[in-house]
């Protein structure tokens, strides 16, 4: 039973020291936290619903309001990012540069153009019509 007491106490006194909320709203502050002023736009629609109801064979119509809450604009709100964040993020960006240049590079070499078949045949025509010319020509150049 005592051991029971000295926990309640303990957890008792934890909870009365530990920080606030004012507290963590604002560390978040001096960290860049930023909040739009202003909140959000509450519409109420309200419908008229008849329902039915039977007594002694007879119908009879009850009418019921029905609320519907619908939020029209949101109250904005930047959170900064975290170290580890903006480092996955940077990685993120340097792998996607990366891998953005592996497909113009493969897309480039695809693309190139190979070298025309036939030219090389009249290459090598025009270069055995020379040498058939030197070679029985009269005279030696």
């Amino acid at each position: 039973m005592r051991t029971l007491i000295t926990i309640l106490s303990l957890l008792l006194a934890i909870f009365a020291t530990s920080c606030s909320v004012n507290y963590h709203v604002r560390k978040a502050f001096d960290k860049g936290y930023r909040c739009e002023e202003g909140g959000a736009d509450t519409i109420r629609i309200t419908s008229i619903d008849s329902i039915p109801y039977v007594v002694n064979d007879s119908i009879y119509w009850e009418k019921v309001l029905v609320q519907k809450d619908t939020i029209v604009r949101y109250k904005t709100s930047y959170v900064p990012k975290t170290r580890w964040q903006t480092r996955i993020e940077y990685k993120l960006k340097r792998d996607t540069i990366r891998q953005v240049q592996k497909i113009e590079v493969a897309k480039y070499k695809s693309q190139k153009e190979k070298p025309l078949f036939w030219v090389l045949i009249l290459g090598f025509v025009i270069g055995m019509g020379t040498m058939y010319l030197f070679r029985y020509s009269k005279s030696n150049i």
